[in-house]
């Protein structure tokens, strides 16, 4: 049986509620110094795994189940792979304006870069307000000059798991991750992006779960 790695964040919030159950996630979150929106994605995954009871009106409470349930177990067969959706790829030398044109005619939150089919970068409707806010000539920048760059982007390989996707969305702060297939090339190491794993495609597998019981 495998063994559950939570954050530290996710123990904390088991310390709290064994201490001071039953308790709000708005206690939670104060106590944590987050916001409640931050906390829910912990939350979901410890109720979801057994580890604590949700009280409607009350608040939460430590469970007697065990941590190991079975829809962890189903959760921890799903790959990224299974729940991966297109990616939206522009090249480097594209200017900031039309990928701002793609970002909103895909309607996505992150275009991921590439340079002769090979991953180089990431950008963020963030990295696009900074350099709008900025006055810069957005007609004549190429994204790649404001772009995340390789290796500074966190990624998927295709057998990395559902729950693996989920914590790193949560621990990197990021709406998605691209999803990646490394080769060899002239005894170098690239990466190629075949899909993009985001909160989206999270969501869309807890509603399935959900219709499916």
């Amino acid at each position: 049986m495998d063994v559950i790695k939570f954050s530290s964040r996710q123990q904390k919030i088991m310390e709290l509620v064994k201490k001071g159950a039953p308790i709000t996630s708005e206690q939670l979150a104060d106590k944590i110094g987050v916001t409640r929106a931050a906390l829910r994605p912990d939350l979901a995954i410890l109720t979801m795994t057994g580890i604590l009871d949700a009280k409607p009106k009350v608040g939460y409470i430590y469970s007697n189940k065990p941590s190991y349930s079975l829809l962890y177990d189903y959760i921890r067969n799903i790959n990224a792979e299974d729940i991966m959706s297109k990616p939206v790829v522009v090249d480097e030398n594209t200017t900031v304006y039309d990928a701002i044109v793609n970002l909103f005619l895909n309607d996505v939150g992150t275009l991921f870069v590439e340079n002769n089919g090979i991953l180089t970068g990431a950008v963020s409707r963030k990295d696009f307000l900074k350099i709008a806010i900025g006055g810069t000539d957005m007609k004549n920048v190429p994204v790649g000059i404001i772009m995340t760059r390789m290796p500074n982007i966190v990624f998927l390989e295709r057998k990395d798991t559902a729950y693996t996707a989920a914590q790193k969305i949560m621990e990197h702060e990021v709406d998605c991750l691209p999803v990646i297939e490394k080769s060899m090339e002239d005894s170098k190491e690239i990466l190629k992006i075949v899909g993009k794993v985001s909160k989206t495609n999270i969501t869309r597998l807890f509603v399935k779960m959900g219709e499916n019981n």
